[in-house]
């Protein structure tokens, strides 16, 4: 087997959303009581009908994320690089077509941004760039990551796609996590949410995580952004394609997030609602399933709901998130990706998670336990 694509191209989009309409609530039960989840008890966990189970979902969520990994939630903030954009993106800030100003930090800007990070107290530093190969492409990663090494124990990126034998120079680099999303896996769409850029190149992105898998990469993130499509089919998808890579990198990590279209300059507005209590049964639809799993809860979710989720299956939160190129200090005014919902500072979340019960986690892992 090459690739998920492999794997993909033997699912369609209308069988899967038909199926999650005919599951029922005796389906949802005996996957409920199941030892052992497949990825067809996700399904059942996804459907409409298991929101009458929500309260018992929640209940053994939270047992099963206390039993795996303990009342700690970790901490970490992004640090935007650029907001240059080659891509055309109906739903994000950066697009091409947005006549704005576009921000590329320096690497004086670099440092500054980070040291304002390390007096957040952060160790946990996610590095998030559009997508502009000749402005921000590998040799300018590889320089941000040597600059940035020294003051983190843990550096992930969120950037475009790219080659293999890229990632494996980033992991050499100190690189410790990839952040991937498909965005939408409903292939006959995808275009139009994506009409110019390298981004449009559906199965080129499809096939990312296979290339970071085979780059050793310590971690891998993946997600969809929920409102471009039925969230539960999507969802589906991403959870099929977070199995196959389970099984075919097993030495890897993997973490899922859970991005809801918010309000940026020049976007759609969201084609599928997600209400609170949709995602909060995803979040246990994907804890049930696979205990393993690290899940992820930036700023885009309001103050409530990131409140209660910390008991109910989160393992990692943002905070003090800025999601523009120098927006801790050094360009507050550049352009945003998106608006952050939980504006608190990361001050603030950790007397929050306090307050509930769990300890705030500002390092818990270090590149020297891996060999890097």
């Amino acid at each position: 087997m090459n690739s998920f694509k492999d794997i993909f191209e033997n699912y369609h989009w209308d069988d899967i959303k038909a199926k999650l309409e005919k599951v029922t609530l005796s389906d949802v039960e005996n996957s409920l009581q199941k030892s052992t989840k497949t990825i067809e008890d996700f399904l059942n966990f996804l459907s409409p009908v298991a929101a009458q189970k929500l309260e018992l979902m929640a209940q053994m969520t939270q047992k099963i994320t206390q039993k795996r990994f303990g009342k700690t939630i970790q901490l970490y903030a992004p640090l935007y690089l650029s907001n240059e954009c080659q891509n055309i993106c109906t739903y994000c800030g950066f697009s091409l077509d947005n006549s704005l100003k576009r921000k590329t930090l320096s690497s004086t800007e670099l440092i500054i941004e980070a040291m304002a990070l390390k007096a957040m107290e952060v160790n946990h530093v996610l590095l998030v760039s559009g997508e502009a190969n000749k402005t921000v492409g590998l040799s300018y990663f590889l320089t941000a990551v040597r600059f940035l090494k020294p003051h983190f124990a843990n550096i992930s990126i969120e950037v475009q796609p790219l080659l293999q034998e890229e990632y494996q120079q980033l992991h050499d680099e100190g690189v410790n996590a990839v952040l991937v999303y498909q965005e939408t896996y409903h292939q006959e769409v995808y275009k139009e949410y994506h009409p110019k850029g390298k981004k449009s190149n559906f199965n080129f992105r499809l096939e990312t995580p296979d290339r970071i898998g085979k780059a050793g990469i310590h971690k891998m993130g993946l997600g969809v952004l929920l409102g471009l499509e039925d969230w539960r089919v999507d969802s589906f998808f991403n959870a099929l394609h977070i199995d196959y890579l389970q099984k075919q990198y097993w030495k890897s990590k993997f973490s899922v997030s859970f991005p809801r279209l918010r309000p940026a300059e020049g976007i759609i507005e969201p084609n599928f609602i997600m209400e609170d209590k949709d995602l909060l049964q995803l979040i246990c639809a994907y804890r049930i399933w696979n205990e393993e799993l690290e899940i992820s809860i930036s700023t885009r979710e309001n103050e409530k709901f990131r409140n209660n989720i910390i008991s109910l299956g989160a393992t990692a939160m943002s905070a003090g998130s800025k999601t523009n190129p120098g927006g801790y200090v050094v360009d507050p005014e550049s352009l945003e990706q998106f608006e952050t919902s939980d504006e608190r500072s990361m001050n603030e979340m950790r007397s929050i998670i306090k307050q509930a019960g769990y300890d705030p986690v500002m390092k818990d892992w270090d590149s020297v336990y891996s060999g890097i």
